[in-house]
């Protein structure tokens, strides 16, 4: 296997103080009595506090990473490299994963593309291959729908060709379901008033998507699975422990995120996006025996994850300025946690790459 960098995790208890990294990209919470951003943007000075762990504390209405403007899409030209054959009666095909999309449909055609997936025309030709996407379709980037239509469509073309598209729910899928459902209902938060709405705005929502969506696009994301285990791959959306409070198997765990949606209580929903929502937990001192844990719950040999961009992961994200040219040039999967955890985010939204791999990893 071809490690990267060598970076771990602790765990999410509040009881565990991080260590400190290059620089935090959180943003302190700013609530009030009348919602958690009627008074606009946070101050610049209140942008960079020292780290702290995330604790159940911690809520979502706070800005969870900085949306950082890389500009309108471009088309990309991609000649497709040649497609992986389809051949019946060996048994499946080659296996890939597709990291955070966040609504950046041309970034995502031209990687497809360029792994022999999808033609020119855009159409599924890859045969018995098998293809995860691990969440986080919509927000930040300018046609999260059309995402979100692409991988439906992907799903009936494989499916049809012997092979398999398929989808993880990650936390901006739970917060679009959010939005629309409960709007500025206000739900529980330890951090004052808070509501779905709100926090899909701050975290980058597009009103373009919500205009957009429909029944069939709200009924598709309600139906995603968490967690899923392929080839001894534990897929996830997010680096976090908190898959373990929601059952002690993959089964369960899917059930009752499932269940959850479907009882539409809005605190009960709005708990759900905050603990999906965390991440870091397979980083620094204990976060090997954090993967450990997962593993050993729901089976697998490595856990291959999303939602924190491989940047933030090695703790460099650039200049203070917004100059991005300090940061590190992210050309493939990030390996870390004693080697047990993939990462998969190229930060596509801060003009990094939006990541599709095929497993096993090349040695």
């Amino acid at each position: 296997m071809v490690e990267g960098s060598m970076t771990q995790g602790a765990g999410q208890g509040p009881e565990v103080e991080r260590t400190a990294t290059l620089r935090d990209f959180r943003v302190p919470a700013y609530v009030n009595e009348t919602g958690p951003y009627a008074h606009g943007m946070p101050p610049a000075e209140t942008a960079r506090p020292a780290r702290t762990g995330y604790s159940d504390a911690y809520t979502p209405t706070e800005r969870d990473l900085p949306v950082i403007n890389r500009g309108d899409t471009v088309q990309v030209a991609v000649d497709p490299a040649p497609a992986p054959a389809a051949q019946p009666g060996t048994g499946p095909g080659p296996l890939y994963v597709v990291g955070d999309v966040h609504g950046y449909l041309d970034q995502l055609v031209a990687a497809l593309q360029e792994k022999g997936l999808i033609g020119s025309a855009g159409q599924w030709c890859a045969g018995n291959a098998r293809l995860w996407f691990l969440g986080d379709f919509t927000d930040r980037g300018p046609d999260g729908i059309g995402v979100i239509d692409l991988v439906m469509r992907l799903s009936a073309e494989a499916a049809a060709a012997g092979g398999y598209c398929k989808a993880l729910m990650g936390n901006h899928e739970l917060l679009l379901l959010g939005a629309k459902r409960f709007g500025d209902t206000p739900v529980n938060s330890s951090a004052g008033t808070a509501t779905f709405q709100a926090a899909w705005l701050l975290n980058g929502g597009q009103k373009s998507d919500m205009d957009r969506l429909q029944d069939h696009h709200l009924q598709w994301m309600a139906r995603l699975d968490a967690v899923e285990e392929v080839n001894g791959y534990l897929l996830v959306h997010s680096d976090t422990t908190a898959y373990l409070d929601y059952g002690a198997s993959i089964e369960e765990v899917n059930d009752t995120v499932r269940e959850t949606l479907t009882r539409n209580d809005v605190n009960e929903v709005w708990d759900l996006f905050r603990k999906f929502t965390k991440r870091f937990s397979f980083r620094d001192e204990g976060g090997a025996d954090a993967v450990r844990s997962l593993l050993h719950t729901y089976g697998g040999t490595r856990i291959v994850h999303g939602h924190s961009p491989i940047p933030y992961l090695l703790g460099e994200v650039g200049s203070e300025d917004g100059d991005e040219s300090t940061g590190p040039v992210v050309e493939g999967p990030h390996v870390y946690a004693d080697g047990l955890a993939i990462a998969m985010d190229g930060g596509v939204t801060m003009a990094g790459k939006l990541l599709v791999q095929q497993l096993p990893l090349e040695n």
